[in-house]
């Protein structure tokens, strides 16, 4: 019997008032992997994330996590079965505190509030944040926000990663200490798929990188190989969008 792949999507489809936003997009996450995924506004990324994620159902095409379908079941229980998230635009429960934030993510995996208490101040410790357990969320500087997020997601135990744009609007050194942490998730056993703008951030955190085009894949492969592709020259590079 073969096994399966830990993450399969395959030929997934998905249209917006007729606009193919994805179109038959299949690809393939290996355990353990940093998978990137690039293209330009529009292309599809946060939408391939929702659709993964079951914040979108796909209108055609299949998506197995650990040899399971998971299109159709609701975002919360694709959660429990493993796959975290952050989002885009970070929001944090502003009334809360910080500790209290990462906490929510937690409940995904127990109800005991001491054990969540504890799994909580451990993954603020983690993310480099436990200084600031006790202050209010809405406090937090834009680069410990996404510190935050990555928290939150963490609490739920994901053996899968979904990280959409985590590294967008921090300055160089706190790209590197982001793409640091990032390594320290994988080797901690979870696998990362990863949306972001800046070429050279993901060449140095991703080993395969995966290019969207209008909805649909044009690339795949190790970062030096898909630099180097002529389709993504002509859709990116040329056109100055990307540097390597």
């Amino acid at each position: 019997m073969g096994t399966h792949a830990f993450l399969d999507v395959a030929s997934v489809s998905k249209s917006f008032r007729g606009l193919e936003a994805v179109s038959r997009v299949s690809l393939k996450l290996n355990p353990g992997e940093i998978l990137g995924l690039i293209g330009p506004n529009g292309a599809g990324k946060t939408t391939l994330f929702n659709l993964i994620t079951g914040f979108l159902r796909p209108d055609s095409g299949r998506i197995d996590f650990l040899g399971q379908n998971i299109v159709g079941l609701a975002p919360h229980r694709i959660c429990e079965r493993g796959i975290g998230r952050t989002f885009q635009i970070v929001k944090t429960f502003s009334h809360l505190s910080t500790l209290e934030n990462v906490a929510v993510g937690c409940y995904n995996r127990s109800a005991d509030t001491k054990e969540v208490e504890q799994n909580a101040w451990e993954i603020l410790r983690f993310v480099g944040l436990e200084k600031k357990a006790l202050s209010p969320a809405s406090s937090l500087t834009t680069p410990d926000r996404k510190r935050l997020e990555l928290a939150r997601a963490l609490g739920t135990r994901p053996k899968l990663l979904l990280l959409d744009e985590v590294m967008a609007g921090l300055n160089p050194k706190e790209q590197r200490e982001i793409i640091a942490l990032v390594h320290k998730i994988r080797e901690g056993g979870a696998a990362i798929f990863i949306i972001e703008h800046h070429m050279r951030v993901i060449m140095g955190v991703s080993d395969r990188i995966t290019v969207l085009h209008h909805g649909v894949c044009i690339a795949d492969g190790d970062p030096q190989a898909v630099c180097e592709d002529k389709g993504v020259i002509e859709a990116y590079l040329g056109k100055g969008a990307y540097s390597c």
